[in-house]
């Protein structure tokens, strides 16, 4: 890259710097990830005060070693990389300070990591059809859980009424009244100034939402040139057409790191009962007045959340989202105990494999032993 760049500008800090001195001995350069290409990643290597950009691979013991696809690499992480004269090879991942994930589209048990080291997650959405509470909850227990900053663009608002943009921006912020919420529109060139300000030396944000609600637009207007393809507006939605087709850790020349994401579909949720809680804690309020320590908030008798509902001191859609997100939660813990089981006899079959196999060895080495 032409402009001068230091470490701190691309996230490292003194945490990195520990946990990369043992590979530091070993000659191994830290990288951090730029994108994922399936086979092989795009990385920003550092030596010293040369920095090059160029293709690594993935080792064979960072694979073996990782139990779940999220313990592999992902954008976004920092990475410890053997150069030798003919390829650059991941050699460990460090640990993350964040991660911000989901649960993988269907009805896999795996976590997909959208993002590793993130400070600030982006959520860009707008007052119009895009929009949804249900939604909403959802992005905020996974940033929550992801132990980054909750940001919340409603974009496009030159689209809609002022009193629209306004409703839109109080029925979020009552949902987590911690999140920073913004009415932005690139159109008209407003709010773009003060999200430049969350792009700072060495912070790492991460833009996401639905497609079509002007995120690459938005990109470009922040970064001042043609980053991102735009496609042109369809005639029958009125909405771009969405062009990013991977994530990639952008490094921005006057400071800060940007990751853009594909448009999300399915925010599926990749959390714990104690995130739930913590987003719900209007409800688990409630609960506490539940007849039974036990209700299932649905049928059983003096439900305090049902009757909460029913004199309209809750809202009914709040309520289903509650009780959907915990269904989803509770099978999601099923998969995941159900996928560690088989992961644990994998494991004890090819310990007996190999001790099998070690003990073959020794018995033909003794045969062959000369006496």
């Amino acid at each position: 890259m032409a402009q001068k760049i230091t470490l701190a500008d691309l996230g490292w800090n003194e945490t990195f710097a520990r946990d990369f001195a043992p590979y530091a001995e070993q000659g191994w350069k830290p990288a951090r990830l730029l994108r994922d290409n399936k086979i092989a990643y795009g990385a920003l290597l550092i030596d010293g005060d040369d920095f090059d950009e160029l293709d690594v691979i993935l080792g064979g013991k960072v694979y073996h070693d990782a139990q779940t696809d999220a313990e592999l690499p992902a954008v976004g992480d920092w990475v410890a990389v053997e150069l030798t004269d003919d390829e650059a090879v991941i050699r460990a991942r460090l640990p993350r300070q964040s991660c911000f994930s989901r649960r993988s589209a269907g009805h896999s048990a795996e976590e997909q990591v959208i993002a590793a080291n993130v400070d600030t997650v982006i959520v860009v959405t707008e007052a119009g059809p895009d929009f949804s509470l249900r939604r909403m909850e959802r992005y905020f227990m996974l940033i929550s859980r992801s132990g980054a900053k909750a940001v919340v663009v409603l974009n496009k608002s030159d689209l809609f009424t002022d009193k629209e943009n306004k409703q839109a921006a109080e029925e979020i912020r009552a949902l987590n009244p911690e999140a920073e919420i913004h009415i932005t529109s690139v159109l008209k060139n407003k709010g773009m100034r003060t999200l430049r300000n969350y792009l700072k030396r060495g912070v790492t944000v991460a833009f996401i939402g639905s497609s079509g609600v002007g995120k690459s637009a938005m990109i470009n207007a922040m970064l001042g040139d043609e980053w991102q393809d735009v496609d042109e507006v369809n005639e029958v939605t009125g909405k771009g057409r969405h062009t990013t087709t991977a994530r990639e850790l952008i490094i921005l020349p006057k400071g800060g790191i940007l990751v853009d994401n594909p448009g999300i579909k399915e925010v599926q949720m990749w959390t714990n009962e104690t995130i739930l809680r913590e987003s719900f804690a209007d409800i688990e309020e409630l609960a506490s007045h539940c007849r039974f320590h036990d209700c299932k908030h649905g049928t059983d008798k003096d439900c305090a959340i049902r009757a909460a509902v029913e004199i309209g001191t809750l809202e009914p859609a709040r309520y289903e989202g509650f009780m959907q997100l915990d269904d989803e939660i509770a099978k999601l813990k099923k998969l995941q105990k159900k996928r560690q089981m088989t992961i644990e006899r994998r494991f004890k079959r090819d310990h007996k494999i190999k001790a099998r196999n070690r003990a073959d060895r020794i018995d033909i080495e003794r045969e062959l032993k000369p006496e």
